[in-house]
């Protein structure tokens, strides 16, 4: 009989936090598994914000034969009243053995405090097992309390020559039906998804999350520094929340009086100024920020730095021309060393295309 060991137990826990990335926020996913002397008595995750946490959940599967038993916690246990009471104190009541955690949690109300607790009742506790795997569950969510700012996600479909659209901006469709699905599991995944006003005149997209099982919708966020969209679009007649970013000098009342439904958010200068906008999404606790728009809103993100991922699904196909669109507009630097540097992290293939994914490297 195959007796697992503390990482596969883990494992089972990462797994079942793994399956609700992007449906919990602005909390992280989180998975726990409660177990006897090799025996399964309890799963749990957490399913949805202001619900049962992942622990609450095993340990009542789990039933009286909690006492005694160890708890494998993707995250460190809460430690505070919030929508639910502290995890932390649950294990304690519940006569928990010991106590193994994969990463501690950054948020300042537990950070250390979940564990304090634990430790107080004499209860042992071990930290750092699948640590990397954990941490990449809830990156979205590590990043935003660590920084205090979205993150930012840019995602593009190209040609293998690095083209978006012809010079007419036809770009149906460059990438595969497999392509796109995946894109709409990554909407799934973010808290808004961020255009520009063109985007939605041109494009008229719905910028919803349409995979098979159903999603969660993200936040759809339309730069328009004028407020001069008009007409019946898609983004202003369904349900999904829609917010437009406008700078001081829009007419934003009687925008609101033509679309009611549509929140809008004003800045204090004539342009949006895209720093600013992060800390105001913050402040509306947006976690991440899946941002498709053409090249000119690419090339704003990367002139001020930011951004912490591109996604680029790109496709076998040849387009040619210095007049086709690209991926990132405006104009290049003048010299290579300038050009911003990239670390790839992962690559598959997805149906006949590549999906490339590559984060900013870090500064020195």
């Amino acid at each position: 009989m195959h007796v697992r060991t503390k990482e596969e137990w883990m494992d089972l826990a990462l797994s079942l936090a793994e399956a609700t990335i992007g449906q919990t926020s602005p909390n992280p996913s989180v998975g726990a598994v409660v177990v006897k002397d090799g025996v399964l008595l309890g799963v749990g995750t957490h399913l949805q914000a202001g619900g049962p946490h992942a622990e609450v959940h095993a340990i009542a599967q789990a039933g009286d034969r909690a006492e005694g038993a160890d708890i494998y916690v993707t995250l460190e246990p809460c430690a505070h009243y919030g929508k639910t009471p502290p995890c932390a104190e649950l294990i304690v009541e519940k006569g928990i053995k010991r106590v193994f955690i994969a990463c501690l949690d950054p948020n300042p109300k537990v950070a250390g405090k979940g564990i304090a607790i634990i430790e107080a009742a004499g209860i042992p506790v071990e930290t750092g097992i699948q640590e990397e795997r954990a941490l990449k569950i809830n990156q979205h969510f590590f990043h935003y309390m660590k920084t205090r700012r979205p993150f930012v996600t840019l995602k593009a479909a190209m040609t293998l020559d690095g083209k978006t659209a012809t010079v007419t901006g036809d770009s149906k469709w460059i990438t595969s039906t497999e392509a796109r699905m995946d894109a709409h599991k990554e909407r799934h995944r973010h808290d808004a998804i961020l255009v520009g006003r063109k985007t939605v005149e041109y494009d008229n997209p719905s910028l919803t999350t349409r995979l098979p099982q159903g999603g969660k919708n993200p936040v759809r966020i339309i730069l328009d520094t004028h407020l001069s969209l008009e007409g019946s679009y898609a983004v202003f007649n369904d349900e999904a929340s829609t917010w437009v970013v406008c700078g001081a000098h829009a007419n934003k009342a009687e925008f609101e009086q033509n679309y009611p439904n549509v929140k809008v958010l004003q800045m204090i200068t004539d342009e949006i100024v895209l720093p600013d906008l992060m800390q105001i999404l913050a402040e509306h606790e947006i976690q991440s920020l899946y941002v498709e728009g053409g090249g000119t809103i690419h090339k704003a993100f990367l002139q001020a730095k930011i951004f912490d991922e591109c996604h680029w699904y790109i496709a076998p196909k040849l387009l040619g021309g210095q007049d086709a669109r690209s991926v990132v507009g405006g104009n290049s630097p003048l010299l290579m060393k300038e050009a911003e540097e990239l670390e790839f992290t992962s690559y598959e293939q997805i149906g006949p295309d590549l999906k490339v994914i590559a984060k900013r490297k870090e500064e020195s």
